[in-house]
């Protein structure tokens, strides 16, 4: 682990030296890579998280580009898990990483999740995060929740100290998982302002410091820049 590569962090007293070895120490699987999971990915790799767990079942299209900041038009057609793989480890080789192409199922999920430290949600579906939220449930795991649409989002984190479940703040499980997936716009820049809070609280979570946003819904909109913090 280069010094010099940390310095800007290691400087930091919430961080040091022993926080900066918590997140070399640390696995970390991220749900999604595209617009969250791309920028999430970038920011933990750059942190320099120990092993990044990259689960994505999708392939690259060109009407990702306008968002998912880890792709190029060389890569429209290939599978984001090893894309994202292949530009972050340039970013840096400190970083292991390993590739799901599957994505996260029921078939998995108990595999991955409980391989790893934190899950990062970067997904865009209920099922998805009810699933997250249920497996970690089962093997207290830590997770990280956000979701965007049109120009805004918003972020928690749950199964941390307090042990406080998604399915507390969504409780109608089975409306919601029922309803039809749709194409929303997004600005390409929400993803980037949203993932980037994602990773923020990932990397306190680990190493250890300042507050999190267990019981609390942190929201944006990038239209009106109102920001609100709900308890729950």
């Amino acid at each position: 682990m280069s010094a010099e590569r940390y310095l800007r962090q290691t400087m930091l007293a919430e961080i040091g030296e022993a926080g900066q070895r918590r997140l070399r120490d640390a696995r970390v699987l991220v749900v999604g890579l595209g617009g969250l999971g791309a920028v999430v990915t970038t920011y933990l790799a750059g942190a320099g998280i120990g092993t990044l767990v990259l689960a994505d079942h999708d392939t690259v299209s060109l009407s990702n580009l306008q968002r998912q900041v880890l792709y190029s038009e060389a890569d429209v057609g290939k599978p984001k898990a090893e894309c994202a793989a292949r530009r972050v480890a340039a970013l840096n080789s400190d970083v292991a990483f390993e590739i799901c192409r599957d994505g996260l199922t029921t078939d998995n999920a108990g595999r991955l999740v409980g391989s790893c430290d934190l899950v990062v949600d970067c997904t865009d579906n209920y099922p998805a995060r009810f699933l997250i939220d249920d497996t970690c449930a089962a093997l207290h795991r830590p997770w990280v929740y956000g979701s965007i649409g049109e120009f805004a989002g918003q972020v928690s984190v749950f199964q941390h100290r307090q042990g406080r479940r998604y399915a507390e703040l969504y409780a109608e499980r089975d409306a919601l998982c029922s309803l039809p997936r749709t194409q929303r716009g997004v600005l390409g820049a929400v993803p980037g302002v949203v993932g980037a809070v994602e990773a923020c609280q990932a990397v306190k979570l680990l190493a250890g410091f300042g507050e999190l946003l267990e019981g609390r819904l942190w929201t944006i909109d990038l239209l009106t820049l109102e920001t609100m913090t709900f308890e729950f």
